[in-house]
């Protein structure tokens, strides 16, 4: 791959990838607030402004790096990251328990319907950038999606399982989030397990996706 023709691959990547990550976390603040909590209102975080929620390293660089060394590799792209989180106080919502199941799946669903806006564009537009952006968009937002209910705190699948699990076995299962991300990353460094467990998942969605509408 030439150098032109990776810049424009990134920069195809780049736009899909950057809104899927940032209004993943806009849409856990505005379902707090909804539910009583007003710290990501009050700190300016629930805002469709994706400069608001960039993280330099996890938004940018991290997943451009991955992306640069899979390229290069001659493998399929392959990336992985994260916006600046979004403060949730948990404590300030009505039911914190039972008000947490939806603040976390805000996220993951907020990338379905990214997924399947992106889907629509791809289902209407030319042959051409924006249909291969919007491709690129589906399978990102998928990926992400499936990436995040893996139920390991703190990724919202793993906030998700606490809040469903009685209140003993959530407190004990809530104390592996400051262990979560290394846990993460150590699934994801293992060869072959994402491959053999996510990648299932998320072409079931895809396959969803385009059966419903038709592309």
């Amino acid at each position: 791959m030439n150098l032109l023709s990776l810049a424009e691959t990134i920069v195809l990547y780049a736009v899909p990838m950057i809104l899927a990550i940032t209004l993943h976390e806009a849409a856990h603040g505005y379902v707090a607030r909804m539910f009583g909590d007003r710290t990501a209102e009050q700190m300016g975080r629930i805002t469709l402004n994706p400069i608001r929620h960039i993280d330099p390293v996890g938004t940018i660089a991290v997943p451009l790096v991955l992306f640069l060394v899979s390229k290069l590799a001659g493998g399929p792209p392959f990336f992985f990251g994260w916006a600046k989180p979004v403060p949730v106080n948990f404590a300030a919502l009505r039911n914190p328990k039972q008000d947490m199941f939806w603040v976390a799946s805000a996220g993951p669903l907020m990338n379905l319907l990214m997924a399947l806006a992106w889907a629509l564009v791809y289902k209407f537009a030319p042959a051409g950038a924006v249909a291969a952006m919007a491709q690129i968009g589906v399978t990102v937002n998928v990926f992400l999606m499936v990436l995040n209910l893996v139920p390991i705190p703190p990724l919202d699948g793993g906030r998700i399982a606490v809040s469903l699990l009685p209140h003993s076995l959530a407190l004990a299962y809530s104390k592996l989030e400051p262990y979560g991300m290394f846990i993460i990353i150590l699934l994801i460094a293992i060869p072959g397990l994402m491959s053999a467990t996510l990648l299932p998942v998320a072409d079931t969605v895809l396959d969803l996706i385009s059966t419903v509408l038709g592309i």
